[in-house]
């Protein structure tokens, strides 16, 4: 049966999933980058763009390969998407990622703002703009029994949270503060929702920790 998953969702030790001030430049906020410290090394992140080697017998590469397993369709925030705001221009934005992005599957990204939709190589981008519920339903149905996965942001990982959507949910915890930024769990009761911590693995560069219903 098709599930709601949130799969690598690097947050800081005090709880930030994305740095401050999101731009061109600095497309996880500030200070967002050192979050993911720990799966650049992984052999999983290395070949997605395209790259050899990488570590390969690690816990933190086999939390990176899980979470592209069984994945027939993905879920994103437009700040996912990019840093476009608003409406979108005439010469659109079409990623961060280039001409083959890492999804190879449907993604539906959630938008106020209409835009046909885009075809990147073997991924189609959906814009939907009725909503979490909407783009959930359509993406299970292209999901083909697969599990859909949440990509972020922040914001639609706690709707989707507070809705008691998700089934479980991977965070990697790395070793950095952050100060500020985007709260993960702030406004979050986990356990009145239902949730709980299933499991805890210490990795080389994260600390792992799955969370689902409880």
């Amino acid at each position: 049966m098709s599930q709601l998953v949130v799969r690598c969702f690097s947050i800081s030790v005090d709880g930030f999933g994305a740095g401050p001030e999101q731009s061109l430049a600095d497309p996880l906020g500030k200070g967002g980058t050192a979050l993911h410290g720990w799966v650049f090394k992984t052999q999983t992140f290395l070949a997605m763009h395209g790259a050899g080697g990488g570590d390969a017998d690690t816990v933190d590469e086999g939390f990176a390969a899980e979470g592209f397993r069984n994945i027939g369709a993905w879920v994103l925030g437009r700040n996912m998407f990019g840093p476009v705001r608003g409406d979108w221009p005439e010469a659109a934005w079409n990623g961060w990622w280039g001409e083959v992005p890492p999804y190879h599957c449907p993604v539906f990204v959630l938008t106020h703002y209409p835009r046909p939709d885009l075809v990147l190589s073997d991924t189609t981008f959906h814009f939907v703009t009725d909503g979490l519920d909407a783009a959930l339903a359509r993406a299970r149905a292209a999901a083909g029994g697969k599990d859909v996965r949440l990509g972020g942001g922040v914001a639609a990982l706690r709707e989707a949270f507070r809705g008691r959507h998700i089934d479980e949910a991977h965070f990697a915890v790395s070793p950095v503060l952050l100060g500020q930024g985007e709260a993960v769990f702030a406004g979050l009761d986990l356990p009145a929702l239902g949730y709980a911590v299933k499991r805890q693995v210490q990795g080389e560069g994260a600390n792992h920790l799955v969370i689902g219903r409880a």
